[in-house]
């Protein structure tokens, strides 16, 4: 079997990472790490909750899905014919799990020792779907009791909550695991349907991370898929409405059973839709060093909230961006989040009047690329963040060079475009009243 694969090098990170793609092109990316007793295995697609309408060419068909198929889907996956697929990776001492985002869906596994037949472990069960119809009803009576917990579930609330605020259209706005009402429209045929078209290996990727041998992992992996009878698939065309420029709603309110109140204050990205590669990348990085100027615990700012009792350690901000919406998001709990969210609009309209200084600018910059640097002690971190940065057709070893290379002018004129105040919405969890 002969090796054909890609050096990918990174200087600054002394990182050496193998790209293998296999027919009918599936993407595996291995990264040695002599000395690490640690093994890490990530096997990801493309496939989030925000998928819910698409065709795949040359078939002109719309597919339509009510929320919460792509989380249905991987709850499923961990039951085939011959029971749970947890048991079978706790009988090798290695610790499996899986999450689904608004944009994909990853299946992982971490261990010591046994990676051969817990990789293949991992090969398989993705591999070979199984649904039917007593499984699909009960995964609909599990997944319904998930839902409920977390309607009640105070930062994930404060979080859908905004969201919807921000979003008048894009399904964004919409929970990941769906509704109860949404998950009733699924069926076994509905998720082949989605199985067969997002789970195929062009629509997907793998990541290992560990010491390891890249030719042989890559072997195994190669080894798996022969036999299994790909055929090439068209291009996945994701299909989205048209989001208007304007929020949905300025101020959520709802009563929750809370010790104080958790304020979330977002700001709607509407330049992002027209970004992608690293032009997109480079604009997330931007925004990030933004709020940590703005709301860092190193700031003035941060010091005198916390001072006054306006916010405790987990207080925060953060900007996401995905190839079609983006947004910031600012706050945590507060025993006043009248004056808490005065105080940030006061900070936002500081800064864009009197801007940053170079001084601001270079110190972040220097914090962020340690921060970045220092993550890649974590083989969670960089497997699950290249895959991610993968499906948006960049590369997170590319972090280093943009950070180097972004200017203070842009970050003055990414303040003045972005954090754009009648472009915000706010969403509060107030205690509930008492009967």
């Amino acid at each position: 079997m002969e090796e054909n694969y890609k050096l990918i090098e990174n200087r600054e990170l002394q990182e050496t990472l193998y790209h293998y793609r296999f027919y009918p092109g599936l993407d595996l990316y291995v990264l040695p790490r002599p000395g690490y007793q640690k093994k890490y295995a990530v096997f990801s697609t493309r496939f989030g909750s925000i998928d819910n309408r698409f065709r795949v060419e040359p078939d002109q068909e719309v597919v339509e899905l009510p929320d919460g198929v792509a989380h249905f889907l991987e709850h499923k996956l961990f039951e085939d014919e011959r029971g749970n697929v947890f048991d079978r990776f706790a009988a090798l001492g290695a610790s499996p799990n899986a999450f689904t985002s608004f944009t994909q869906t990853s299946y992982l596994f971490s261990c010591t020792a046994n990676f051969e037949q817990s990789l293949n472990h991992l090969l398989d069960f993705v591999q070979e779907p199984y649904f039917t119809k007593k499984t699909v009803q009960k995964e609909q009576g599990i997944i319904g009791q998930e839902i409920k917990m977390y309607e009640d579930h105070p930062h994930w609330r404060v979080f859908f909550n905004l969201l919807a605020g921000l979003y008048r259209e894009h399904p964004v706005r919409n929970d990941i695991a769906g509704t109860i009402e949404s998950i009733a429209q699924i069926t076994p045929d509905l998720l082949y349907c989605c199985y067969n078209y997002f789970y195929h290996p062009s629509n997907m990727a793998i990541f290992i991370v560990g010491d390891l041998d890249p030719g042989q992992v890559s072997r195994q992996v190669e080894d798996n898929l022969d036999g299994r009878n790909y055929k090439s698939l068209g291009q996945i065309v994701r299909l989205f409405p048209r989001e208007p420029a304007e929020i949905m709603q300025e101020r959520t309110v709802q009563e929750l059973v809370v010790s104080e109140p958790i304020l979330f204050l977002g700001f709607k990205d509407i330049v992002v839709e027209n970004l992608q590669g690293r032009d997109l990348m480079r604009r997330e990085i931007l925004m990030e060093l933004i709020l940590d100027i703005l709301f860092g615990s190193s700031e003035q700012l941060y010091n005198e909230l916390y001072r006054d009792n306006l916010i405790d350690e987990n207080f925060g901000a953060e900007y996401s961006a995905e190839i079609n919406y983006g947004y910031a998001m600012i706050g945590g709990e507060t025993r006043d989040p009248d004056q808490l969210y005065q105080r940030i609009m006061e900070a936002v309209t500081k800064i864009k009047t009197c801007g940053v200084s170079a001084e601001q600018f270079e110190r972040h910059r220097r914090k962020v690329i340690g921060g970045y640097i220092r993550r890649f002690n974590s083989l969670e971190f960089i497997a699950n963040n290249f895959l991610a940065y993968h499906f948006r057709n960049t590369a997170l070893f590319d972090l280093p060079a943009i950070l180097q290379d972004i200017r203070r002018e842009e970050a003055l004129e990414l303040i003045e475009e972005n954090l754009d105040p009648s472009l915000h919405a706010v969403s509060l969890i107030i205690p509930s009243k008492e009967d």
